[in-house]
């Protein structure tokens, strides 16, 4: 963090420092140079539960400006998650019920309070002006032109291939810029993806003769995949409320290619130059479940680890999944046994028995095989994957 006695351009300088674009040029120094606490922007649709590292990236940037003594204003996009936003997709967003945005609203706001200060926010639902009378509708849609929207690199890509584009889809960046204009937004930050629409809030604010913001746009964590951008629904992502074991398993499952990155953008600072790719690794994954559970989990989740993964062991908590027979000569159909005990569809049990990647009491359970009696299998801890347990309880 940059001293008491740095200058508003040493300041602005550090705070962009990794991020992708901070627009316009010298706009963030000219803001802080005005002197006062500034008005640092983050708009999050609240269409999953919960909090994965790729979200903590933007996150820990609010943190920065909070340390030095400026307000984040986070808005809960209760009314733009019901639109759902286009950036970056390829196809229309599903609709959410108003109980799952509520819900997952909740649980989002208190797993940002992990990483932001509660001293210093402000908590805002955009329902509170998005729930416009038609008139003023008309007046946002006048800001800006079909032509800007189309612009989009997302509507681009789907217009030749003539995918669909709904209206309400051409509407979210006019609705996310009101949401500048609504809170006197000074910055908005979001992810490399969200560039156009912050930079169309400007446009917005000016329509509404709101003074403009500056924007920061920041990396884009790569999943556990080292690929694909960091993601609920592709499976490859760290939640930032998961276990420590699993934080710590999932840490040392990315690609050493990436692992730069994540210090960059995760712990801030560089890999130590006297650690190679398994020992950065396991630092990594140390300081990211002390992070979030705390400095006492780290230890265990390592030992808990290495007893399960390299010596072979089996956890000391696991859970146990019921399953009830008249006799116990009766067969157990392994998929239907595997859908109980982890969550995972039929379709994808059959997939992992075919992969060799189902066992039993530490014995691979043959591809071919999707039954076994009961009695064989009654007290055995079934084994998903890597790190995915449960013991059999036949009743």
């Amino acid at each position: 963090m940059p001293g008491e006695r740095t200058t508003p351009a040493d300041t602005a300088a550090w705070l962009a420092r990794n991020a992708v674009d901070s627009l316009p040029e010298r706009g963030l120094e000219r803001k802080l140079a005005e002197g006062r606490p500034l008005r640092v922007k983050l708009g999050i649709d609240p269409t999953a539960p919960d909090i994965h590292l790729g979200h903590t990236v933007v996150l820990r940037k609010l943190r920065e400006f909070q340390d030095l003594g400026h307000l984040v204003v986070l808005i809960i996009g209760d009314y733009t998650a019901r639109v759902g936003d286009p950036s970056g997709r390829s196809e229309t967003r599903p609709m959410l019920s108003p109980e799952e945005i509520d819900a997952n609203a909740r649980t989002f706001q208190e797993q940002a309070f992990k990483i932001l200060d509660r001293e210093r926010i402000e908590v805002r639902r955009n329902g509170e002006w998005l729930d416009m009378a038609m008139e003023e509708l008309f007046r946002l849609a006048r800001t800006t032109t079909v032509a800007q929207i189309l612009e989009r690199d997302d509507f681009a890509k789907r217009q030749l291939a003539r995918a669909p584009i709904s209206l309400l889809e051409l509407l979210y960046p006019l609705l996310q810029g009101y949401d500048s204009v609504e809170v006197a937004a000074d910055v908005e930050l979001g992810g490399t993806e969200q560039k156009f629409n912050l930079l169309l809030a400007r446009d917005i604010q000016r329509a509404y003769g709101v003074p403009e913001q500056t924007i920061l746009t920041m990396p884009i964590l790569p999943g556990t995949d080292g690929e694909r951008r960091m993601s609920k629904s592709l499976g490859n992502y760290i939640g930032v409320s998961e276990p420590p074991g699993e934080i710590y398993g999932k840490t040392l499952s990315i690609p050493d290619s990436v692992v730069p990155l994540y210090y960059e953008l995760l712990l801030g600072r560089d890999v130590p130059g006297e650690l190679g790719p398994r020992d950065a690794k396991r630092a990594l994954a140390r300081s990211l479940v002390a992070e979030f559970h705390g400095d006492g989990a780290a230890a265990p989740a390592e030992r808990e680890f290495d007893r399960v993964h390299l010596d072979r062991g089996v956890p000391d908590e696991i859970d146990e999944v019921t399953w009830p027979v008249a006799d116990l000569g009766e067969t157990v159909h392994l998929p239907q046994l595997i859908h109980r005990a982890f969550g995972v569809s039929t379709s994808d049990a059959r997939r992992a028995l075919a992969q060799g990647g189902v066992s039993l009491d530490g014995e691979p359970i043959a591809a071919e095989t999707l039954d076994l009696p009961a009695a064989e299998l009654d007290g055995s801890v079934l084994k998903l994957g890597k790190r995915r347990f449960a013991r059999v309880l036949v009743v």
